[in-house]
């Protein structure tokens, strides 16, 4: 089984993309969803966040607003954070690919946000990065409730700048030129990807 890659910057289309490969048949795990399985109420990793923040508990759960501001105002609260949830995150991704292999599927899809910032693309034969011309990037995001140039710019510190995750692609998926010229640049990627023969990962070797 291949497994790919996915990933891009804040409002560069990669939902759109990842529901774009689910409808052409391929199995994508989302590590955002897998965060918010984690964190809400009941979610395997609400104990340890409560024991980290004991402040933050929220009847069965946490308040998640309030977390997450902190997480984006003090990069100490945010490497705690990371430190409980990427191990699960991990685990959840490890469950994921088995499943997958147990279904015989020719390829996988992992979609993370910051693939290439953790490494993680290690994991991966390939990696898909998803793109748009800077403009259409903060028409999108500025539309978004709560979000402002300031907050912005902060997540972006946090993150490789589009231009050089360009570069680490194997396949760069257009975003801001219609929802055609992505399907286009994703099934070319998938038809591509399922060509190719299992054999140990050897990215960032």
């Amino acid at each position: 089984m291949r497994i790919l890659g996915l990933t891009g910057s804040i409002a560069m289309g990669k939902s759109t993309a990842a529901a774009m490969l689910r409808r052409m048949g391929v199995a994508v795990h989302d590590a955002d969803a897998a965060v918010h399985a984690l964190t809400q109420p009941g979610g395997a990793a609400i104990p340890h966040i409560i024991a980290a923040f004991p402040d933050i508990g929220a009847g069965h759960g946490i308040n998640r607003k309030e977390l997450s501001q902190r997480a984006f105002d003090d990069p100490a609260v945010l490497r705690k954070l990371e430190e409980i949830l990427h191990p699960m995150v991990r685990e959840a991704t490890a469950r994921f690919l088995k499943q997958q292999r147990a279904r015989r599927a020719k390829l996988a899809v992992l979609d993370v946000p910051l693939l290439l910032e953790t490494g993680a693309e290690k994991r991966c034969h390939a990696v898909a990065v998803v793109s748009a011309p800077r403009m259409v990037q903060l028409e999108r995001v500025l539309s978004r409730p709560g979000m402002s140039l300031r907050k912005l710019e902060g997540i972006e510190a946090r993150q490789m700048p589009d231009g050089e995750k360009r570069k680490r692609a194997d396949f760069v998926i257009p975003t801001g030129r219609g929802r055609r010229a992505t399907w286009v640049a994703l099934k070319k990627a998938v038809r591509k990807m399922r060509r190719g023969r299992d054999g140990a990962i050897v990215r960032g070797k």
